[in-house]
């Protein structure tokens, strides 16, 4: 892991299209501003975790419901 010291106002940059600002420090709290291209998905750790999660859950269709629901699209056809 990399480990950079930074005060208020300065930056890290990543890339050519990543910018990661201090924008304010509040006792223990950092506040950080990003600047990335619009399609760069940028979540917190915890939303990020969610997500995978519920990902992973979603692709855990048993075998039973993928064939019935195989069984329906060819009957409407």
């Amino acid at each position: 892991m990399l480990v950079l010291t930074r005060k208020l106002g300065e930056s890290i940059a990543i890339d050519d299209h990543i910018k990661i600002v201090v924008v304010q420090i509040k006792g223990k709290q950092v506040r950080l501003g990003i600047k990335a291209p619009k399609e760069t998905k940028i979540h917190r750790e915890e939303v990020y975790k969610a997500i995978q999660e519920q990902n992973q859950e979603a692709s855990k269709a048993d075998l039973d419901t993928i064939s019935s629901l195989s069984d329906e699209l060819y009957k409407k056809k």
